[in-house]
C-alpha cells in the first residue's frame, strides 16, 4: 500500500513536526486495528537488549509484527503512544531511538505521543509501545 493511505495533517500556524504527524486522516472504510502495548521480548517472553534504543526498536518491531499479522504494513499505523520509564534516557538516545524507528518504519510518521511512567509491568522493560492502525479494506 502506498504511504498515501494515511494523510497527515498540518495545521495553519503550527511548527513543522519533526518525527511525528501533528494529525493523521484515514480514508473511509479502513478497518481499525488496536494494538496491545507491546515491549521488547521476543517469542520465549525473553527481554531483547538493555540498552533504551535496542528495546525501542524491538518494541516497535513487535508492534508491526502485530499489524502485519493483521494484514498490514508499518505504513497503516495512524496512532502511537511510547511508554518510557526515563525521559532523559530518551533524549540522551534520541539519535539511535530515530535510526531504530526508521529501520522499522521507514518515513512514515504517525500521530505520536511519548509519556513517561514511573514503572512498566514486565521487569527490565524500559519501553512499551501501543499503536491504532487503519488497515485496507
Amino acid at each position: 500500500m502506498r504511504a498515501s493511505f494515511l494523510t497527515p495533517v498540518q495545521p495553519p500556524g503550527f511548527p513543522a513536526p519533526r518525527g511525528y504527524s501533528h494529525g493523521v486522516v484515514a480514508p473511509a472504510g479502513g478497518r481499525l486495528l488496536f494494538v496491545a502495548g507491546q515491549i521488547a521480548w521476543d517469542g520465549e517472553r525473553r527481554m531483547v537488549g538493555d540498552g533504551f534504543a535496542a528495546q525501542f526498536g524491538k518494541a516497535l518491531g513487535n508492534v508491526v509484527a502485530v499489524v502485519r499479522a493483521a494484514g498490514g504494513a508499518p505504513e497503516h499505523l495512524a496512532r502511537l503512544t511510547i511508554y518510557v520509564t526515563d525521559r532523559e534516557e530518551y533524549l540522551a538516545q534520541l539519535a539511535a531511538v530515530g535510526a531504530a524507528y526508521r529501520a522499522v518504519m521507514g518515513h512514515h510518521y504517525p500521530a505520536m505521543a511519548l509519556v513517561e511512567v514511573k514503572s512498566l509491568v514486565d521487569e527490565g522493560a524500559k519501553v512499551e509501545i501501543e499503536g491504532t492502525a487503519v488497515l485496507p479494506a
